[in-house]
């Protein structure tokens, strides 16, 4: 008779463990996709990338569209960035990545957008525009982000 008890006592607990995972997973992988899902309906991820200043190293989130996308494609790259304004670094590619510009408003500090179809900026101070951009993507955590872009022009790295 304790030979049973202990047996089903087993199967009952093996039974629950397996359950308890189960569901665990599921709302694991549902929070994830919660936080990776920027509301539109493509079901995309947001893709995190790195940009490495110098010394310093931050971490960014690119936007779900063709113009995030091909830039992403281009990455691993290192390019030199022209100060420009006090408040941004620019960079032009030889050829254009698709656009779908549109008036910000107030530009933000961290933020990584294309203007026209070919300047890449990288934006580190905030101010109000008049001009259209494309968005790329923004910093993460924007900590230390204008001492290590300084007032010159300057090398940055881009990887996934």
């Amino acid at each position: 008779m304790k030979q049973k008890i202990l047996i089903l006592l087993l199967v009952f607990s093996f039974i629950t463990v397996f359950a308890s995972c189960d569901k665990v997973g599921e709302v694991q992988n549902n929070a994830n996709t919660e936080n990776n899902n920027t509301g539109n309906n493509t079901g995309k991820m947001n893709t995190k990338i790195k940009i490495k200043i110098g010394s310093s190293t931050f971490n960014a989130t690119l936007e779900n569209n063709a113009t995030a996308d091909a830039f992403k494609a281009m990455l691993p790259m290192t390019i030199t960035m022209k100060e420009l304004n006090a408040n941004e670094k620019y960079f032009d590619f030889s050829t254009s990545l698709p656009t779908n510009a549109s008036n910000p408003g107030t530009i933000q500090t961290a933020d990584l957008m294309l203007y026209g179809s070919r300047t890449l900026v990288l934006f580190y101070k905030s101010f109000p525009t008049p001009y259209n951009y494309t968005k790329l993507g923004r910093i993460d955590y924007t900590a230390g982000l204008s001492a290590a872009l300084g007032t010159r022009n300057v090398i940055v790295s881009f990887e996934l």
